[in-house]
Formats: structure tokens, sequence, C-alpha cells
């Protein structure tokens, strides 16, 4: 054979090699997504409360055993069968349900943080726009579905001229189920003693009975029928310490000192339960800079050095922007030799950094409870 004619031979079989290896390829791709698409839809043809169950099957035993402490009876009950009728669930089930779970997950928290089009920015950066449009779909249809949602469309006026008659008890259940803005500038315009019985309530309300719920939320609907828009807005259900502790960072401060002055009276533990988790380290973040730089000044130079190590990114930037250049040389190089910190120990200095700040709040120099629309003029 000529050496022109073998060149062409080994050039043809060449060609018929990448040929047959993209045809392999096509068709191993055909098979995963073929695959891929079985097992989504095996998922997707769930309905909620199995879906539920196989995120706690998911989740394992341990973890799943923990969400269950906040479910209510009856709810523990319906999962309970649910999950002995799931034979079993695949590697790829379980990380396609907990996937599925988390993107819901992120879109009511980015919902109920900013709001529809605020979530819709964030989703769509996340997982692009038609995904973005399915989990806000169906993020809002669950929230509009939630107790009381339509309440954070009524007027507060008419709703605190429809809950002020009202048992304190029916105020906590209603209160702990809008935003905590809302429930902020209602409790400010209650009595100071009606105020103090209310919060106590909400800070020691556990899982409300949902028959309940259902009995007041459809007499307080009955009663502030037509002074609402029954569009619906996010409302997520809240309660406890946690919550109380937002609606008292938002509260106008002679509300808030007289609370906790006659809270002190009848239930000091539960005002310094509140006051710790009303101001936390990464709540710096929100001080201004004339603010940062004033509790700099007075912190201890080992416990900035500590509590940033463990502090965000932004965080850690939003502090150094404010200290000298040569404080923060000092800082970030003894951070670098920082090694097998405890946990405690690191709380610990955030702590005192903490106690600085109230100090601070107290003398004047900081304002940390600027409450809802509030202007602070420098």
């Amino acid at each position: 054979m000529s050496p022109k004619r073998e060149k062409a031979s080994r050039a043809k079989g060449k060609a018929m090699e990448a040929a047959a290896q993209e045809e392999a390829a096509a068709a191993e791709k055909q098979r995963e997504e073929k695959a891929n698409s079985f097992r989504l839809s095996s998922v997707a043809t769930m309905n909620k409360r199995t879906k539920a169950a196989a995120v706690l099957i998911a989740l394992g035993t341990s973890p799943a055993s923990e969400v269950v402490k906040y479910l209510h009876e009856n709810e523990v009950e319906t999962l309970s069968a649910e999950i002995a009728q799931i034979k079993s669930l695949t590697a790829e089930e379980k990380e396609d349900i907990i996937n599925e779970f988390y993107e819901m997950c992120i879109a009511q928290k980015a919902i109920t943080e900013g709001g529809t089009d605020y979530a819709r920015s964030v989703l769509d950066k996340a997982f692009g726009e038609k995904k973005a449009d399915e989990l806000i779909f169906r993020a809002t249809t669950k929230i509009d579905s939630a107790p009381f949602a339509f309440i954070n469309d009524v007027d507060n006026k008419n709703l605190l001229m429809t809950l002020q008659h009202e048992h304190p008890q029916t105020i906590a259940v209603v209160l702990s189920h809008v935003s905590s803005d809302k429930a902020s500038k209602i409790i400010s315009e209650l009595p100071r003693e009606q105020q103090i019985e209310i919060i106590e309530r909400i800070s020691n309300m556990d899982k409300a009975n949902p028959e309940i719920t259902a009995i007041v939320e459809r007499s307080l609907k009955k009663k502030l029928s037509g002074t609402y828009n029954t569009s619906s807005s996010s409302a997520p259900e809240h309660g406890g310490v946690q919550y109380i502790a937002e609606i008292m960072n938002r509260i106008d401060k002679d509300s808030q000192k007289a609370v906790f002055e006659g809270m002190e009276v009848t239930n000091p533990e539960l005002v310094g339960k509140i006051k710790k988790l009303m101001f936390v380290f990464g709540d710096i973040i929100n001080l201004n800079d004339m603010e940062i730089q004033a509790f700099i000044r007075e912190a201890d130079t080992k416990d900035l050095t500590v509590s940033l190590k463990a502090a965000s990114p932004e965080l850690q930037e939003r502090i150094f922007n404010n200290m000298s250049s040569r404080q923060k040389e000092m800082i970030q190089s003894d951070m670098q030799y920082l090694h097998n910190l405890r946990m405690r120990d690191v709380e610990a200095a955030q702590q005192r950094i903490i106690d600085v700040i109230r100090g601070l709040e107290e003398s004047g120099d900081i304002v940390l409870f600027k409450g809802g629309d509030d202007e602070i003029i420098a």
C-alpha cells in the first residue's frame, strides 16, 4: 500500500473510532438522564405527607428524633403511619428529597426575610429562573395557608382595637403568628400590665393546639372581616423566647425599659434569657461605624482577637475597617497563631464584648434597640 493510501486509512480508522466513542458517550448520557428522570419523578409524585416522612427517614434516626420533639402529637402519629408505609428509599431518592427540602427551606427563609421580590433575586442566582419560580410558588402557597396569615394585612389600629379586649392568652396566640415588627407595635400600645403578661405567655408558649388555634383564627377573621386584603402576605409561625427577643429588639425604648423592670420582679430568669438573645455577637454588623469604634476602644484586644477568629468574613471586615491600621495588623497577626480554640472560650470572649457593648448602651454611647422606623440623629 502506498504511503498516501496508508495515511488515509489510518485517518479513516481514527474517525470511525472517535464516532464510536461519541455514540457510546451519548448512549451513556441518555441512560443517566433516563435514570435521573425516573428517580426524580418518584419523589415528585409523592404527596406532602409522604415527602415529610421521607425527609425524616433520609435525615436518619438521631436528627429525626430531634425534629419530632417540636411536632404536635397528632402530627407525629400521621408521620409515623406514613413512615411505616415506605418500604425503602434508595440513596438517590434520599439525596433528592433532602435537596428538595433544603431548597424549600432556602425559599421560605428568603421570602420571610425580604419578601417575594427579594426571594426571587436570591433564588434566581442560586437555582436559575425556572427553579426560582417553582420554589416561590410552592413556598408562598404554603405560607398563605399558615395560621393567621391574613393578620399581616390588617391595619395595626384595627388589630389593636380588636385584640385589646381579648383574653391575654388569645392575644399571645395571635401575636405569636405575626411578624415581630407588627407584634412589637401592637404590644407597645397595650397597657403596661398587659404587656408583661403577654410577653411572658409568648415566651413560655409551646406548640399551640391546632384545634384551638383554628377556633381563635376563625373568630378573629370574622371580627376583622373587611379590614384586610385577602391576597395575604407572609406569616411565619413564631413563639417562644427567641421570638420575644425579636419583639423586644423592635419595641420602643420606654416600653422596653418598663417591661423589663416589671418582669425583673416577677420573672428575672426570663428577663435574663430574653436579654441574652436580644443582641448576639453577629449583630455587631448592624451597628454604625461610630458605635463599632466605640466598643473597639473599650474591648480587650485579646477578646477581640479570639472573637474575630470565629467571626464571619463580613463581620471581620466590618470591624477591621473601623480599626487603626496598626491595631488591625496586630490582631490579624495574632489570629494566624490561634489554633484549636475551644468553642466555649470563643463564646466567653464574645460575651465579654457584648457586655462592653451593653455598658455603652446604658451610658447612651450606643443605641442597640432602635425599634421600628425610629430615626437616629447623630
